[in-house]
Protein backbone atom coordinates (compact mmCIF):
# COMPACT_ATOMS: atom_id res chain seq x y z
CA UNK A 1 0.00 0.00 0.00
CA UNK A 2 1.80 3.27 -1.16
CA UNK A 3 0.84 6.60 -0.79
CA UNK A 4 -0.65 6.95 -3.82
CA UNK A 5 -3.19 5.33 -5.54
CA UNK A 6 -2.58 2.46 -8.20
CA UNK A 7 -4.35 1.79 -11.33
CA UNK A 8 -6.86 -0.84 -12.55
CA UNK A 9 -5.84 -1.94 -15.92
CA UNK A 10 -6.31 -0.37 -19.56
CA UNK A 11 -8.36 -2.07 -22.66
CA UNK A 12 -8.18 -2.17 -26.45
CA UNK A 13 -9.88 -3.38 -29.04
CA UNK A 14 -10.09 -3.21 -32.95
CA UNK A 15 -11.90 -4.51 -35.18
CA UNK A 16 -11.56 -3.65 -39.25
CA UNK A 17 -13.36 -4.30 -42.11
CA UNK A 18 -10.78 -5.71 -44.28
CA UNK A 19 -7.52 -7.60 -43.36
CA UNK A 20 -4.91 -4.78 -41.86
CA UNK A 21 -1.30 -4.77 -41.90
CA UNK A 22 -0.68 -2.46 -39.03
CA UNK A 23 -3.12 -4.33 -36.69
CA UNK A 24 -1.00 -5.04 -33.69
CA UNK A 25 0.64 -1.39 -34.63
CA UNK A 26 -2.22 0.25 -34.07
CA UNK A 27 -2.97 -1.75 -30.75
CA UNK A 28 0.25 -0.99 -29.61
CA UNK A 29 -0.42 3.06 -30.37
CA UNK A 30 -3.89 2.55 -28.47
CA UNK A 31 -2.15 0.92 -25.36
CA UNK A 32 0.37 3.21 -25.10
CA UNK A 33 -2.44 5.99 -24.38
CA UNK A 34 -3.35 3.78 -21.80
CA UNK A 35 -0.33 3.17 -20.11
CA UNK A 36 -1.11 5.25 -17.11
CA UNK A 37 -3.42 2.71 -16.32
CA UNK A 38 -1.30 0.44 -15.94
CA UNK A 39 2.53 -0.22 -16.17
CA UNK A 40 3.29 -3.83 -14.79
CA UNK A 41 2.36 -5.87 -17.79
CA UNK A 42 0.76 -5.84 -21.19
CA UNK A 43 -0.56 -7.99 -24.24
CA UNK A 44 -2.16 -8.30 -27.42
CA UNK A 45 -4.59 -10.89 -28.85
CA UNK A 46 -5.21 -11.05 -33.11
CA UNK A 47 -8.08 -13.02 -34.63
CA UNK A 48 -6.41 -14.34 -37.78
CA UNK A 49 -9.07 -16.26 -40.20
CA UNK A 50 -10.42 -17.26 -36.73
CA UNK A 51 -7.28 -18.67 -34.76
CA UNK A 52 -6.21 -16.24 -32.21
CA UNK A 53 -2.43 -15.59 -31.23
CA UNK A 54 -1.48 -13.59 -28.67
CA UNK A 55 1.86 -12.27 -27.17
CA UNK A 56 1.95 -10.91 -23.71
CA UNK A 57 5.06 -10.49 -20.74
CA UNK A 58 5.52 -8.38 -17.84
CA UNK A 59 6.44 -5.02 -18.83
CA UNK A 60 5.67 -1.43 -20.45
CA UNK A 61 3.96 -1.79 -24.18
CA UNK A 62 6.91 -0.46 -25.60
CA UNK A 63 9.46 -3.16 -23.95
CA UNK A 64 7.11 -5.93 -24.82
CA UNK A 65 6.50 -5.34 -28.20
CA UNK A 66 9.36 -4.58 -29.68
CA UNK A 67 9.47 -4.30 -34.12
CA UNK A 68 10.00 -8.16 -33.93
CA UNK A 69 7.32 -9.26 -31.98
CA UNK A 70 5.25 -6.83 -33.29
CA UNK A 71 6.49 -8.31 -36.55
CA UNK A 72 5.90 -12.02 -35.14
CA UNK A 73 2.02 -11.61 -35.15
CA UNK A 74 0.07 -12.50 -37.96
CA UNK A 75 -2.20 -10.19 -39.92
CA UNK A 76 -5.71 -9.75 -39.06
CA UNK A 77 -9.56 -8.63 -38.79
CA UNK A 78 -9.50 -8.53 -35.21
CA UNK A 79 -7.58 -7.92 -32.28
CA UNK A 80 -7.54 -6.74 -28.09
CA UNK A 81 -4.90 -5.60 -25.97
CA UNK A 82 -4.81 -4.77 -22.52
CA UNK A 83 -2.28 -2.83 -19.82
CA UNK A 84 -2.16 -4.34 -16.17
CA UNK A 85 -2.04 -3.34 -12.59
CA UNK A 86 -2.62 -6.22 -10.39
CA UNK A 87 -5.96 -5.37 -8.06
CA UNK A 88 -6.30 -8.60 -7.65
CA UNK A 89 -3.38 -11.52 -8.53
CA UNK A 90 0.33 -11.11 -7.86
CA UNK A 91 2.08 -9.15 -10.61
CA UNK A 92 3.91 -11.96 -13.12
CA UNK A 93 3.70 -13.26 -16.50
CA UNK A 94 0.98 -15.98 -16.08
CA UNK A 95 -1.41 -13.03 -15.03
CA UNK A 96 -0.75 -10.62 -17.99
CA UNK A 97 -3.68 -10.73 -20.16
CA UNK A 98 -5.28 -10.93 -23.04
CA UNK A 99 -6.86 -14.41 -21.41
CA UNK A 100 -6.84 -16.75 -24.21
CA UNK A 101 -8.58 -20.00 -23.94
CA UNK A 102 -9.27 -22.81 -26.08
CA UNK A 103 -13.07 -25.29 -25.71
CA UNK A 104 -15.02 -27.47 -27.31
CA UNK A 105 -16.57 -24.82 -29.55
CA UNK A 106 -13.59 -22.72 -29.91
CA UNK A 107 -11.26 -20.27 -28.94
CA UNK A 108 -11.83 -17.03 -27.25
CA UNK A 109 -9.60 -13.99 -25.78
CA UNK A 110 -10.93 -11.70 -23.62
CA UNK A 111 -9.34 -8.63 -21.40
CA UNK A 112 -10.82 -7.13 -18.26
CA UNK A 113 -10.61 -3.91 -16.65
CA UNK A 114 -12.10 -3.71 -13.10
CA UNK A 115 -12.64 -6.17 -10.17
CA UNK A 116 -15.22 -8.83 -9.10
CA UNK A 117 -16.17 -8.50 -5.79
CA UNK A 118 -17.96 -12.33 -5.83
CA UNK A 119 -14.67 -13.74 -7.40
CA UNK A 120 -13.71 -15.78 -4.87
CA UNK A 121 -16.91 -17.20 -4.24
CA UNK A 122 -17.49 -18.33 -7.89
CA UNK A 123 -13.59 -19.67 -7.97
CA UNK A 124 -14.20 -21.91 -5.10
CA UNK A 125 -17.73 -23.24 -6.95
CA UNK A 126 -15.44 -23.68 -9.84
CA UNK A 127 -13.40 -25.53 -8.26
CA UNK A 128 -15.62 -28.06 -6.84
CA UNK A 129 -16.92 -28.31 -10.54
CA UNK A 130 -13.21 -29.47 -11.88
CA UNK A 131 -12.20 -26.25 -13.12
CA UNK A 132 -8.16 -25.73 -12.75
CA UNK A 133 -6.94 -21.72 -12.31
CA UNK A 134 -3.56 -21.19 -14.00
CA UNK A 135 -3.69 -17.63 -12.91
CA UNK A 136 -4.34 -15.82 -9.58
CA UNK A 137 -6.59 -13.05 -11.25
CA UNK A 138 -10.23 -12.98 -10.81
CA UNK A 139 -10.50 -12.50 -15.14
CA UNK A 140 -9.79 -16.15 -15.30
CA UNK A 141 -12.78 -16.53 -13.43
CA UNK A 142 -14.67 -14.53 -15.80
CA UNK A 143 -12.92 -16.89 -18.78
CA UNK A 144 -14.15 -19.88 -16.96
CA UNK A 145 -17.94 -18.83 -16.80
CA UNK A 146 -17.88 -17.48 -20.44
CA UNK A 147 -16.61 -20.53 -21.58
CA UNK A 148 -18.81 -22.57 -19.15
CA UNK A 149 -22.23 -20.63 -20.56
CA UNK A 150 -20.85 -20.71 -24.25
CA UNK A 151 -20.83 -24.87 -23.68
CA UNK A 152 -24.57 -24.69 -22.68
CA UNK A 153 -25.63 -22.18 -25.18
CA UNK A 154 -26.01 -21.43 -28.79
CA UNK A 155 -23.65 -18.22 -29.57
CA UNK A 156 -20.98 -16.30 -27.71
CA UNK A 157 -23.13 -13.46 -27.16
CA UNK A 158 -25.80 -15.48 -25.01
CA UNK A 159 -23.05 -17.04 -22.67
CA UNK A 160 -21.52 -13.58 -22.39
CA UNK A 161 -25.01 -12.35 -21.51
CA UNK A 162 -25.72 -15.49 -18.91
CA UNK A 163 -21.88 -14.36 -17.32
CA UNK A 164 -22.71 -11.19 -16.87
CA UNK A 165 -26.04 -11.98 -14.52
CA UNK A 166 -23.79 -13.99 -12.81
CA UNK A 167 -20.63 -11.81 -11.69
CA UNK A 168 -20.73 -8.89 -9.95
CA UNK A 169 -18.83 -5.80 -9.25
CA UNK A 170 -16.86 -3.61 -11.34
CA UNK A 171 -15.95 -5.47 -14.90
CA UNK A 172 -15.65 -3.58 -18.36
CA UNK A 173 -14.75 -6.53 -20.46
CA UNK A 174 -14.01 -7.20 -24.15
CA UNK A 175 -14.23 -10.69 -25.71
CA UNK A 176 -12.82 -11.55 -29.18
CA UNK A 177 -14.55 -15.00 -30.39
CA UNK A 178 -13.35 -16.45 -33.75
CA UNK A 179 -16.18 -14.15 -35.60
CA UNK A 180 -17.10 -11.78 -32.99
CA UNK A 181 -15.79 -9.04 -30.73
CA UNK A 182 -18.17 -8.11 -27.78
CA UNK A 183 -17.84 -5.44 -25.02
CA UNK A 184 -19.75 -5.08 -21.79
CA UNK A 185 -19.59 -2.48 -18.86
CA UNK A 186 -21.46 -3.83 -15.70
CA UNK A 187 -24.80 -2.42 -14.54
CA UNK A 188 -22.98 0.39 -12.43
CA UNK A 189 -20.55 1.92 -14.72
CA UNK A 190 -17.64 1.20 -12.28
CA UNK A 191 -14.97 1.37 -14.77
CA UNK A 192 -14.97 3.61 -18.15
CA UNK A 193 -15.53 1.91 -21.57
CA UNK A 194 -15.85 3.90 -24.91
CA UNK A 195 -16.15 3.00 -29.03
CA UNK A 196 -15.18 4.98 -31.46
CA UNK A 197 -14.76 4.16 -35.54
CA UNK A 198 -12.57 5.25 -38.43
CA UNK A 199 -13.35 4.91 -41.97
CA UNK A 200 -12.30 0.99 -41.96
CA UNK A 201 -11.98 0.28 -37.99
CA UNK A 202 -14.34 0.41 -35.28
CA UNK A 203 -12.37 0.38 -31.73
CA UNK A 204 -13.16 0.07 -28.05
CA UNK A 205 -10.98 1.96 -25.51
CA UNK A 206 -11.26 2.39 -22.09
CA UNK A 207 -10.63 6.15 -22.43
CA UNK A 208 -11.52 8.28 -25.45
CA UNK A 209 -7.74 9.40 -25.58
CA UNK A 210 -6.97 6.06 -27.16
CA UNK A 211 -9.17 7.09 -29.96
CA UNK A 212 -8.07 10.15 -30.91
CA UNK A 213 -4.40 8.84 -30.41
CA UNK A 214 -5.30 6.20 -33.16
CA UNK A 215 -6.60 8.62 -35.51
CA UNK A 216 -10.63 7.50 -34.38
CA UNK A 217 -13.68 9.19 -34.13
CA UNK A 218 -15.35 9.11 -30.61
CA UNK A 219 -18.93 7.70 -31.15
CA UNK A 220 -19.71 7.44 -27.28
CA UNK A 221 -19.86 5.52 -23.87
CA UNK A 222 -20.45 2.62 -23.85
CA UNK A 223 -24.11 2.25 -21.08
CA UNK A 224 -23.62 0.44 -17.66
CA UNK A 225 -25.39 -3.24 -18.05
CA UNK A 226 -25.16 -2.43 -22.24
CA UNK A 227 -23.13 -5.73 -24.32
CA UNK A 228 -22.33 -4.32 -27.70
CA UNK A 229 -21.81 -7.15 -30.39
CA UNK A 230 -19.11 -5.79 -34.21
CA UNK A 231 -19.81 -9.07 -36.32
CA UNK A 232 -19.42 -9.14 -40.32
CA UNK A 233 -18.76 -5.32 -39.92
CA UNK A 234 -22.18 -4.53 -38.32
CA UNK A 235 -22.64 -3.41 -34.91
CA UNK A 236 -25.57 -4.68 -32.68
CA UNK A 237 -26.28 -3.89 -28.85
CA UNK A 238 -28.48 -5.01 -26.21
CA UNK A 239 -29.39 -3.63 -22.61
CA UNK A 240 -28.55 -7.07 -20.76
CA UNK A 241 -28.90 -5.81 -16.87
CA UNK A 242 -31.57 -3.45 -16.33
CA UNK A 243 -30.77 0.03 -14.88
CA UNK A 244 -29.38 -0.15 -11.05
CA UNK A 245 -28.29 2.38 -8.81
CA UNK A 246 -25.36 4.10 -10.92
CA UNK A 247 -21.79 3.98 -9.30
CA UNK A 248 -19.08 5.15 -11.58
CA UNK A 249 -16.16 5.48 -9.80
CA UNK A 250 -15.49 9.48 -9.20
CA UNK A 251 -12.01 8.42 -9.14
CA UNK A 252 -11.31 8.60 -12.62
CA UNK A 253 -12.20 12.07 -13.00
CA UNK A 254 -9.68 12.82 -9.74
CA UNK A 255 -7.06 10.99 -11.09
CA UNK A 256 -7.23 7.69 -12.74
CA UNK A 257 -8.02 9.12 -16.64
CA UNK A 258 -6.11 11.22 -18.09
CA UNK A 259 -6.63 15.03 -18.53
CA UNK A 260 -7.23 14.51 -22.65
CA UNK A 261 -9.89 12.31 -21.97
CA UNK A 262 -13.80 12.88 -21.77
CA UNK A 263 -15.93 9.75 -19.60
CA UNK A 264 -19.76 9.89 -19.71
CA UNK A 265 -19.78 13.35 -21.46
CA UNK A 266 -17.38 15.24 -18.58
CA UNK A 267 -14.00 15.95 -19.90
CA UNK A 268 -11.31 15.00 -16.84
CA UNK A 269 -9.17 18.32 -17.46
CA UNK A 270 -12.08 20.47 -17.28
CA UNK A 271 -13.53 18.18 -13.83
CA UNK A 272 -10.19 18.90 -12.17
CA UNK A 273 -9.76 22.77 -12.85
CA UNK A 274 -13.58 23.02 -11.68
CA UNK A 275 -11.89 20.93 -8.23
CA UNK A 276 -9.42 23.86 -8.19
CA UNK A 277 -11.74 26.57 -8.04
CA UNK A 278 -14.20 25.04 -5.38
CA UNK A 279 -11.16 24.35 -3.35
CA UNK A 280 -9.90 27.87 -4.08
CA UNK A 281 -13.47 29.28 -3.09
CA UNK A 282 -13.51 26.59 0.19
CA UNK A 283 -10.32 27.39 1.28
CA UNK A 284 -8.45 30.61 0.67
CA UNK A 285 -5.23 31.61 1.39
CA UNK A 286 -2.44 34.10 1.41
CA UNK A 287 -0.26 33.12 -0.33
CA UNK A 288 2.38 34.20 -3.42
CA UNK A 289 2.09 31.51 -6.28
CA UNK A 290 0.01 28.45 -6.69
CA UNK A 291 1.59 25.40 -8.40
CA UNK A 292 0.60 21.49 -8.74
CA UNK A 293 2.49 17.98 -7.70
CA UNK A 294 3.23 17.04 -11.04
CA UNK A 295 1.51 15.70 -12.81
CA UNK A 296 -1.73 14.72 -10.70
CA UNK A 297 -2.29 18.02 -9.20
CA UNK A 298 -1.73 20.31 -12.17
CA UNK A 299 -5.03 20.78 -13.53
CA UNK A 300 -6.63 21.46 -10.24
CA UNK A 301 -3.62 23.99 -9.35
CA UNK A 302 -4.45 25.57 -12.63
CA UNK A 303 -8.31 25.71 -11.45
CA UNK A 304 -6.83 27.07 -8.49
CA UNK A 305 -5.19 29.80 -9.54
CA UNK A 306 -7.49 31.13 -11.89
CA UNK A 307 -10.20 31.39 -9.08
CA UNK A 308 -7.86 32.97 -6.49
CA UNK A 309 -5.97 35.12 -9.15
CA UNK A 310 -2.63 33.88 -7.20
CA UNK A 311 0.01 33.15 -9.92
CA UNK A 312 0.36 29.65 -11.38
CA UNK A 313 4.14 28.71 -11.31
CA UNK A 314 6.22 25.71 -11.35
CA UNK A 315 8.25 24.58 -8.23
CA UNK A 316 9.03 20.66 -9.26
CA UNK A 317 11.35 19.66 -12.38
CA UNK A 318 10.20 16.02 -13.08
CA UNK A 319 12.41 13.68 -14.55
CA UNK A 320 10.82 12.81 -17.99
CA UNK A 321 12.75 8.74 -17.76
CA UNK A 322 10.80 8.04 -13.96
CA UNK A 323 7.72 6.19 -14.02
CA UNK A 324 5.02 6.65 -11.72
CA UNK A 325 6.82 5.95 -8.46
CA UNK A 326 3.06 4.30 -6.88
CA UNK A 327 3.45 1.26 -10.04
CA UNK A 328 7.18 0.46 -8.51
CA UNK A 329 6.63 -2.62 -6.53
CA UNK A 330 8.15 -2.06 -2.98
CA UNK A 331 8.17 0.54 -0.71
CA UNK A 332 11.95 1.06 -0.68
CA UNK A 333 12.18 0.96 -4.69
CA UNK A 334 9.06 3.95 -4.58
CA UNK A 335 10.82 5.78 -1.96
CA UNK A 336 14.29 6.10 -3.47
CA UNK A 337 12.21 7.09 -6.81
CA UNK A 338 10.13 9.99 -5.26
CA UNK A 339 13.63 11.88 -4.73
CA UNK A 340 15.12 11.40 -8.25
CA UNK A 341 11.66 12.27 -9.68
CA UNK A 342 10.40 15.61 -8.41
CA UNK A 343 13.64 18.37 -7.82
CA UNK A 344 12.21 21.89 -6.78
CA UNK A 345 13.20 24.90 -8.46
CA UNK A 346 15.00 26.67 -5.68
CA UNK A 347 14.82 29.93 -7.49
CA UNK A 348 11.21 29.82 -7.92
CA UNK A 349 10.21 28.75 -4.08
CA UNK A 350 12.99 30.62 -1.74
CA UNK A 351 11.15 33.12 0.49
CA UNK A 352 7.37 31.89 -1.09
CA UNK A 353 4.49 31.43 0.17
CA UNK A 354 3.38 28.51 -1.84
CA UNK A 355 -0.12 26.75 -2.00
CA UNK A 356 0.74 23.52 -3.41
CA UNK A 357 -2.36 21.16 -5.13
CA UNK A 358 -2.28 17.20 -4.87
CA UNK A 359 -5.21 14.85 -6.23
CA UNK A 360 -4.99 13.06 -3.22
CA UNK A 361 -3.23 12.27 0.20
CA UNK A 362 -3.41 8.39 0.64
CA UNK A 363 -0.37 7.09 3.54
CA UNK A 364 0.94 10.71 3.96
CA UNK A 365 4.42 9.64 3.02
CA UNK A 366 4.84 11.48 -0.27
CA UNK A 367 3.47 14.31 0.47
CA UNK A 368 5.76 14.94 3.58
CA UNK A 369 8.62 14.52 1.66
CA UNK A 370 7.37 17.25 -0.99
CA UNK A 371 6.87 19.65 1.82
CA UNK A 372 9.66 18.90 3.30
CA UNK A 373 11.70 19.20 -0.28
CA UNK A 374 9.76 22.77 -0.50
CA UNK A 375 11.21 23.82 2.71
CA UNK A 376 14.99 22.70 2.27
CA UNK A 377 15.00 24.68 -0.87
CA UNK A 378 13.54 27.93 1.09
CA UNK A 379 10.14 27.87 0.96
CA UNK A 380 8.61 30.10 3.47
CA UNK A 381 5.36 28.97 3.75
CA UNK A 382 3.54 25.74 2.09
CA UNK A 383 0.00 25.11 2.32
CA UNK A 384 -1.83 21.67 1.31
CA UNK A 385 -4.80 21.62 -0.86
CA UNK A 386 -6.07 18.52 -1.88
CA UNK A 387 -8.73 18.10 -4.78
CA UNK A 388 -10.36 15.35 -3.11
CA UNK A 389 -11.96 14.51 -0.44
CA UNK A 390 -10.12 12.24 2.79
CA UNK A 391 -9.92 8.90 2.34
CA UNK A 392 -11.28 7.01 5.24
CA UNK A 393 -12.32 3.42 3.93
CA UNK A 394 -11.37 1.02 1.28
CA UNK A 395 -12.24 -0.17 -2.24
CA UNK A 396 -13.64 -2.92 -3.57
CA UNK A 397 -14.38 -2.00 -7.13
CA UNK A 398 -10.43 -2.03 -8.76
CA UNK A 399 -8.62 0.40 -7.01
CA UNK A 400 -5.72 -0.83 -4.72
CA UNK A 401 -7.12 0.67 -1.26
CA UNK A 402 -7.79 -2.64 0.73
CA UNK A 403 -6.64 -1.91 4.18
CA UNK A 404 -8.05 1.10 6.55
CA UNK A 405 -4.88 1.18 8.75
CA UNK A 406 -2.86 2.13 5.12
CA UNK A 407 -5.10 5.88 5.47
CA UNK A 408 -4.02 8.57 7.23
CA UNK A 409 -7.13 10.24 7.56
CA UNK A 410 -9.00 7.18 8.81
CA UNK A 411 -7.29 7.89 12.30
CA UNK A 412 -6.31 11.26 12.41
CA UNK A 413 -8.00 14.76 11.66
CA UNK A 414 -6.95 17.47 9.15
CA UNK A 415 -5.33 19.19 12.02
CA UNK A 416 -3.23 15.89 13.19
CA UNK A 417 -2.40 15.10 9.41
CA UNK A 418 -1.33 18.95 8.68
CA UNK A 419 0.97 18.40 11.86
CA UNK A 420 2.38 14.72 10.65
CA UNK A 421 2.77 16.07 7.02
CA UNK A 422 4.85 19.72 8.06
CA UNK A 423 2.44 21.78 6.06
CA UNK A 424 1.08 25.33 6.92
CA UNK A 425 -2.58 24.54 6.50
CA UNK A 426 -4.02 21.43 4.95
CA UNK A 427 -7.85 21.42 3.34
CA UNK A 428 -9.68 18.92 1.38
CA UNK A 429 -12.10 18.79 -1.29
CA UNK A 430 -15.83 18.82 0.65
CA UNK A 431 -18.09 16.07 -0.78
CA UNK A 432 -20.90 19.11 -1.41
CA UNK A 433 -18.06 20.63 -4.24
CA UNK A 434 -17.09 16.75 -5.21
CA UNK A 435 -20.79 15.99 -6.13
CA UNK A 436 -21.43 19.76 -7.77
CA UNK A 437 -18.85 19.12 -9.88
CA UNK A 438 -19.54 16.00 -11.24
CA UNK A 439 -23.05 17.07 -12.62
CA UNK A 440 -21.90 17.38 -16.21
CA UNK A 441 -21.46 13.48 -16.22
CA UNK A 442 -24.10 11.23 -18.04
CA UNK A 443 -24.36 9.38 -15.03
CA UNK A 444 -25.60 10.97 -11.96
CA UNK A 445 -24.27 8.61 -9.52
CA UNK A 446 -20.84 7.79 -8.37
CA UNK A 447 -19.33 5.74 -6.07
CA UNK A 448 -17.34 7.55 -3.52
CA UNK A 449 -17.82 4.93 -0.72
CA UNK A 450 -13.60 5.33 -0.02
CA UNK A 451 -14.52 8.59 1.03
CA UNK A 452 -18.29 8.25 2.69
CA UNK A 453 -17.87 4.41 3.01
CA UNK A 454 -21.62 4.09 1.53
CA UNK A 455 -21.18 1.64 -1.67
CA UNK A 456 -23.82 1.45 -4.71
CA UNK A 457 -23.99 -2.27 -4.03
CA UNK A 458 -23.07 -5.04 -1.53
CA UNK A 459 -19.62 -5.71 -0.67
CA UNK A 460 -17.45 -8.57 0.48
CA UNK A 461 -15.90 -9.40 3.89
CA UNK A 462 -12.32 -9.59 2.53
CA UNK A 463 -10.81 -7.51 -0.84
CA UNK A 464 -7.47 -9.29 0.02
CA UNK A 465 -5.51 -8.51 -3.65
CA UNK A 466 -3.47 -11.62 -3.10
CA UNK A 467 -6.91 -13.50 -1.59
CA UNK A 468 -6.35 -16.30 -4.78
CA UNK A 469 -2.70 -17.22 -4.21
Amino acid sequence: MFDKLKEECGIFGIYTKEEKEDLVGTVCVGLTALQHRGEESCGIAVNEDRVIHFHKDVGLVTEVFTKHIQESLPHGKMAIGHVRYSTTGMSRKENAQPMVVKHKKGNLAIVHNGNLTNALELKRELEDQGAIFTTTSDTEVICHIVVRERLKTGSIEEAVKNTMKIIKGAYSLLVMSPQKMIAVRDPQGFRPLCMGHSEKDIVFASESCALDTTGCTFDRDIEPGEMVIVTNNEITSERVLPDEKKGACVFEYIYFARPDSTIDGLNVHIFRENAGRCLAKQAPVDADIVAGVPDSGIDAALGYSKQSKIPYDVVFIKSKYIGRTFIQNTQTKRKKLVALKLNPLKQTVKDKKIVLVDDSIVRGTTITKIIKSLKDAGAKEVHIRIASPSFVDVCYFGTDIDKKENLIANNKTVEEIRQEIGADSLEFLSLDSLKEITKGSKIENFCDGCFTSKYPVEVPETIDKNRFE
